[in-house]
């Protein structure tokens, strides 16, 4: 029985099996092995890179930050790729226009950011149909997914495409769950529950670890509400991808006002309208702000700063960032910053490596 086929097995009894407090115990292993099967899935085969996407479907990083476009075939992601940048896309109202992954830059507020076409994923595509485990794979090196969906049809199609990519691993604006997980040598299993957890105990923590043949380990819960479902993601974390997704319903001008106000008042989610041009500016900006960019302008002793060519950094980032960014040697030379901004307590502040930097702070850096 191929992997696929137990898959398929594991995923029939758990729709079959009635879910109540007698039989969480047996449905929390079905979904450790169902989660075991699909990491198997994962590997990749012979003769195939370890990203899975196959010869030339894949395409260099590029840019400040990487955005993939994913959607049903014909939903408009080729259109919105034309808009938004200068790449060309082939698009077409008929399906699978395009085949490969197409990528094109878009300039926002001085940043670069790679904007991914990839082709058009179907139901089932984790299971290898169409080409959307390559897809799928591609998206997982993403910082942001866009969902291209259809306004005209409905919800199912959303619910379809997060279940594969669920099924592959990539968790849509959740994050890491607060559980920590350390495997040993000796010693045995040693849970520690700093609150006790709602949906865990000892005995389908310990039933699991043995399931992925893991009989030594500390085991730190720190969250009441974590799940079967989150410790079975920690095991597997290293083929867990968690990534911050926007919905962005298209062709929104064939629908009615009040179905376009219903989606637009939906979490984490856009209306635009490729055809009429609608919305566009509008997701740009939320593009930068779910990518959480910061602006940064440098200048040298006794010269103004180019405010038209700002250095762009990921949010969070402190002068250590800066310094690699510029250069990875800098901060083997570095002896001091100056900071004028929002982040400054006064301007300049003289600030060391560890100063964060907030959003068009303009900093000057003295070297040994």
């Amino acid at each position: 029985m191929g992997i696929l086929e137990k898959i398929a097995q594991i995923q029939e009894e758990l729709a079959r099996t009635q879910k109540n407090k007698a039989t969480e115990y047996h449905i929390g292993l079905l979904k450790g092995k169902l989660a075991r099967y699909r990491r198997e899935l994962l590997e990749p085969q012979p003769g195939q890179g370890s990203s899975g996407g196959g010869q030339g479907f894949e395409i260099a990083k590029a840019g400040d930050a990487r955005v993939s476009l994913i959607g049903f075939p014909s939903v408009g992601k080729s259109s919105f790729l034309l808009k938004v940048t200068n790449t060309k896309s082939e698009a077409a109202s008929y399906e699978f226009t395009t085949l490969t992954s197409v990528g094109g830059i878009l300039e926002y507020n001085g940043a670069e950011v790679q904007i991914v076409d990839l082709p058009g994923i179907i139901k089932a595509a984790s299971q290898g149909k169409g080409r959307g485990r390559q897809v799928i794979a591609v998206s997982r090196t993403s910082d942001l997914i866009l969902m291209i969906l259809d306004a005209t049809k409905g919800g199912e199609q959303r619910q379809i495409l997060e279940n594969e990519l669920e099924s592959m691993g990539i968790r849509l604006n959740k994050e890491r769950p607060n559980i920590l997980l350390k495997i040993k040598k000796t010693g045995g299993v040693k849970l520690n529950l700093i609150t006790p957890p709602k949906y865990l105990d000892e005995k389908m923590i310990s039933a699991i670890l043995k399931d992925y043949k893991i009989h030594n380990a500390d085991v730190l819960i720190r969250d009441e509400n974590c799940t079967i479902d989150d410790f079975i993601d920690v095991i597997n974390e290293q083929h867990m991808s968690y990534i911050k997704c926007l919905y962005v319903y298209n062709k929104a001008d064939a629908v009615s006002l009040e179905e376009c106000d219903r989606l637009a008042r939906e979490p984490n989610t856009m209306v635009i309208s490729c055809e009429m041009e609608l919305g566009i500016d509008e997701l740009k900006e939320e593009i930068w702000r779910q990518l959480g960019l910061v602006r940064l302008y440098t200048k040298r002793r006794g010269i103004m700063p180019n405010f038209d060519d700002p250095m762009v950094v990921r949010a969070d980032s402190s002068i250590l960032q800066v310094c690699d960014a510029i250069h990875r040697e800098m901060k083997n030379q570095f002896k001091y910053a100056l900071v004028w901004g929002s982040s400054a307590k006064h301007s300049p502040q003289k600030c060391g490596l560890q100063h964060p930097v907030n959003d068009e702070d303009v900093v000057q850096i003295v070297t040994k």
